[in-house]
């Protein structure tokens, strides 16, 4: 089997080297086609940019005139106003036991960190005889005890308002006597 090929092998040597040839071309053609498309995407933005860039380019005041500019500044008023309801925990709402069902019992039903349990007239005892001026003030800053126990500034949730705060602490202090 030493000599030339024959022309049959010649003419499929040369067959397959032009489609190889022809294939490498294509993939090459197809992979710039892709990469032009791709380039052309626009990328993905951080959320947090894309509110940063609304707030810095949007307007900063409004004109209202005549009766369709007070509808409209009666529109944005009711529109604040809700906004910053649904800011306040718990929908506003100042009754302390939802309060305390909510957030305060997870530490006040077991006792965590030394918080006195609701009911234990013992625990709260002291507590009250300091009055419900101190206890609300600790409830609404946070306290650390000379014991070392943790009261976390209103109850850990910010989202409360002193309102809402001192209704709970009367509410639990109401089941202590």
């Amino acid at each position: 089997m030493s000599g030339s090929p024959s022309k049959s092998d010649q003419n499929f040597v040369r067959q397959f080297s032009w489609l190889t040839l022809g294939l490498s071309v294509l993939a090459l053609v197809l992979m710039v086609i892709a990469y032009s498309i791709y380039s052309g995407i626009p990328k993905e933005q951080d959320p947090t940019q894309t509110r940063a860039q609304t707030a810095r380019i949007a307007p900063v005041g409004g004109v209202y005139a005549g009766d369709t500019g007070r509808a409209a500044m009666a529109a944005a008023q009711e529109a604040a106003a809700k906004a910053a309801a649904a800011q306040v925990a718990y929908g506003g709402s100042t009754d302390g036991k939802t309060i305390y069902d909510n957030l305060c019992h997870s530490c006040h039903t077991a006792g965590v960190a030394g918080a006195p349990k609701l009911g234990d007239k013992g625990q709260w005892g002291t507590r009250i005889a300091e009055g419900t001026a101190t206890l609300i003030k600790h409830a609404i800053e946070g306290y650390t005890g000379p014991d070392g126990n943790h009261m976390p500034a209103k109850g850990g949730n910010p989202s409360l308002t002193d309102e809402q705060v001192e209704n709970t602490v009367k509410w639990m202090v109401d089941q202590a006597k």
